[in-house]
């Protein structure tokens, strides 16, 4: 069986097709012989488990590893310090057990039973301090799914452990390195231990040093997965091509890097001939597994679900990022920012916040759009009638905005001026979502979003489509706005573009409207 591209569990390199980081590697190892204690905190499925797992395999020509997994110690192991330890031990013996001296061994094999009158933390670590200083070599100790101990008390008694001899280096022989891996940050983790008390921040891992290594993939990082995987199958995609457009739409991030090539290489074992493959690693076959990542159930977007509903100010605030163009200005210390950045959902850019990349966007959108569109009237209208708006395969983008004018005067004919510029675009995302649902996809350019005006690419069946939403301020600003237009339209090599307009002027003319300039048309709609 040949290699595959993986979303599940650890990647290794015999198995599946990886991009190269043995430049990260080698860069955790720079921070290792530093001395360094830290945490590699991404989001889910970001690839900490699969670099972890190469690290410790890359520094055992300099180290004696101590590689942990906490997803492997149960609830009720953190119940008391001996359970904890017992553990724990178990773990060591489990992973170390050819590199321990007989005398290391042994005591190691004292604390695995929790029943063990003095299995205390501090004599425990004791006994991994004389392990440190009978090992041949420097011990790193590195602990995978910290995230499953983040909020007991034994953890934290844990950490200060570590804290403890890591402030008595050099007199004491202590670990060389300690990795901690999890989506939280240790260091600023919120504690509430005791029932009754107050969530506070408490955590001695403040001797941590910040992980600032790029786990991201850049283009150039998938075009060398993509070289792997053409030396197999020979598909003549363009790869440079596929390998922006992947980046483009995920910014990188590891899962949705490979869940999409994934999707992509899928159909390629049931073609024989070149040209077969080839059309299903090209731009429309792309769309299609944009398409598929976004309403096939995953862990990552579950658990984005869930985080939304457990963080309220979180979701409120990427709703106004989205719906209504509000900007927030990055501030590491903002509560939300912190904690939307350490899912994975927000980043920072050019001082801004903004959602990471443009797969989480399409997601946020539809799980927002999906709360309302049920009990919204236009919504409803657009399902009945979805078939209308697509002919011979194409959609009929004029028809959906000659439609979209005639039922928003309809329906919201008697909304005050505030209702329609907070809710207008939304509106008509909510009316579009069931026509093209299957068979296209939207995304709204960032840098265009704001409380006067969206631009929102259309992809339907790989032909796309580009409309203009904007607030109208006078004919002049209608200008500009023609004008921006052309140039997306210029930009897309496309001789056709959209423009709709919310306008509260009393002596307003709505409809649509179609506008020749040279060889392109623009259709403009008011409502």
């Amino acid at each position: 069986m040949g290699k595959l591209f993986n979303v599940n569990g650890t990647c290794l390199p015999e198995r599946h097709y990886m991009v190269d980081i043995s430049s990260r590697l080698a860069a955790v190892k720079e921070m290792v012989d530093a001395g360094d204690y830290f945490t590699i905190n991404r989001a889910r499925q970001y690839g900490k488990t699969t670099i972890l797992n190469a690290l410790a395999g890359y520094l055992k020509p300099y180290y004696s590893v101590i590689s942990l997994d906490f997803q492997g110690i149960s609830y009720t192991d953190f119940e008391s310090e001996e359970r904890f330890v017992a553990a724990v031990s178990r773990q060591i013996l489990l992973v170390v057990d050819d590199e321990l001296s007989a005398d290391a061994e042994q005591e190691l094999k004292m604390y695995t039973d929790e029943r063990s009158a003095g299995a205390s933390l501090s004599k425990f670590f004791l006994s991994l301090t004389g392990l440190c200083r009978r090992s041949h070599q420097k011990v790193v100790l590195l602990i995978d799914e910290v995230d499953s101990a983040s909020n007991n008390q034994v953890f934290l008694d844990f950490l200060a452990q570590l804290r403890f001899y890591y402030l008595k280096r050099p007199g004491v022989e202590t670990f060389q390195s300690v990795i901690l891996a999890g989506v939280y940050d240790i260091k600023n983790l919120k504690q509430k231990i005791h029932p009754g008390s107050e969530s506070r921040y408490n955590s001695p891992w403040n001797i941590a040093v910040d992980f600032t290594i790029d786990m991201s993939f850049s283009p150039k990082d998938i075009v060398s997965m993509l070289i792997q995987y053409e030396a197999d199958w020979d598909t003549g995609m363009d790869m440079d091509r596929i390998s922006q457009l992947i980046y483009d739409y995920t910014m990188g991030y590891p899962f949705l890097v490979s869940r999409l090539c994934q999707i992509m290489a899928k159909n390629v074992t049931e073609h024989s001939t070149k040209p077969e493959k080839n059309e299903c690693w090209n731009e429309e076959a792309f769309q299609r597994a944009v398409r598929e990542i976004l309403k096939t159930p995953n862990t990552l977007f579950d658990d984005m679900s869930k985080k939304l509903a457990d963080y309220p100010k979180l979701k409120e605030m990427i709703y106004g990022i989205l719906f209504q163009g509000r900007k927030y200005s990055y501030e590491a210390e903002n509560e939300k920012i912190r904690i939307g950045e350490m899912f994975g959902f927000l980043k920072e850019k050019d001082g801004m916040v903004c959602v990471s990349n443009r797969i989480f966007e399409m997601k946020l959108y539809n799980l927002f759009l999906s709360e309302e569109e049920t009990d919204t009237k236009i919504f409803t209208t657009a399902e009945m009638e979805k078939s209308r708006f697509v002919r011979g395969g194409y959609l009929q983008m004029d028809l959906v905005l000659q439609k979209f004018c005639e039922y928003f005067e309809d329906i919201y004919s008697d909304a005050d001026e505030r209702f329609i510029e907070e809710n207008g675009r939304r509106i008509f995302l909510i009316f579009l979502k069931p026509i093209i649902n299957g068979s296209g996809n939207y995304y709204i350019e960032a840098r265009t979003r704001n409380m006067k005006r969206t631009d929102v690419i259309i992809d339907y069946k790989g032909v796309q489509e580009i409309l203009k939403m904007k607030i109208w301020h006078g004919q002049e600003y209608n200008r500009r706005g023609e004008k921006q237009l052309l140039e997306y339209m210029d930009y897309y090599h496309l001789q056709k573009g959209y423009m709709l307009s919310f306008n509260f002027n009393k002596k307003k003319e709505t409809g649509v409207k179609r506008i020749r300039l040279g060889d392109r048309t623009l259709v403009e709609a008011v409502v």
